[in-house]
């Protein structure tokens, strides 16, 4: 199979679908990974409708045994992983959920990526040019929320520190990986109009899409264990 193969988690909806759609369209098969078979597959029909080769996948992110089955499955149907979005994301702090939010908001921003991460690891290392991005936040930066007001008024506790281990953990995978092909890089898509964003957003979700799918096709000469919005590096 000469096309490349990516898997994109949160797919269904917002800047996940706006990934794989755009990945798509360079030409690139993309497994749309959702929550449930149903989003999964609406998602890849809508893409399939576009020209995009696309194929829905049920991935429950905080499930291993998902993990395991699905990374099985690549292997046996493509061998190989091209591309790895980890896109999936929650913000669920509100009043009276501060102590489950917590939890719950590491288990899919920071444990869900490592788990997917290291059991796909052996299938992106098969690839000539494998790519991983991490979908962070600005507000996971330490430095940002030292220095700028508006992030100290708008950041909270469990989404912020999610996105700084996420962080953390693309920066473990670039040193891990150094000196093979593949490239891991975390990414702030900016203030997206989506349900977390919301409806004040500046951007769409194709333009919160850019970036990410800008690292997932990097050359061979480009960064890893970066964090990048647009053309610009952010701080840690």
């Amino acid at each position: 199979m000469n096309s490349k193969i990516a898997l994109v988690t949160g797919a269904g909806k917002g800047i996940g679908f706006e990934v794989a759609k755009q990945l798509g369209l360079q030409g690139i098969t993309v497994l749309t990974a959702a929550r449930t078979k149903e989003a999964a597959d609406q998602a890849a029909s809508e893409l399939r409708q576009q020209g995009i080769e696309a194929v829905g996948v049920q991935l429950e992110v905080t499930n291993e045994a998902h993990i395991a089955e699905l990374a099985k499955w690549i292997q046996t149907e493509y061998g190989r992983l091209d591309i790895l979005i980890n896109n999936a994301g929650v913000s669920l702090e509100k009043p009276g959920y501060e102590g489950d939010a917590f939890r719950d908001t590491f288990e899919v921003n920071t444990f869900a990526p490592y788990f997917i991460t290291e059991a796909l690891m052996p299938l992106l290392l098969k690839s000539e040019a494998g790519r991983i991005v991490n979908q962070s936040s600005a507000l996971g930066s330490i430095q940002f929320i030292l220095s700028n007001e508006l992030a100290q008024r708008i950041a909270t506790p469990a989404y912020a520190a999610s996105k700084a281990a996420l962080n953390m953990l693309t920066a473990y995978w670039a040193q891990k990986t150094s000196g093979t092909n593949l490239k891991v890089n975390s990414v702030h898509p900016g203030l997206v109009k989506t349900r977390m964003g919301g409806d004040k957003a500046e951007l769409s979700p194709q333009e919160g899409a850019v970036t990410a799918v800008r690292l997932a096709t990097l050359p061979e000469d480009g960064p890893t264990g970066g964090f990048f919005y647009m053309d610009d590096t952010l701080p840690w």
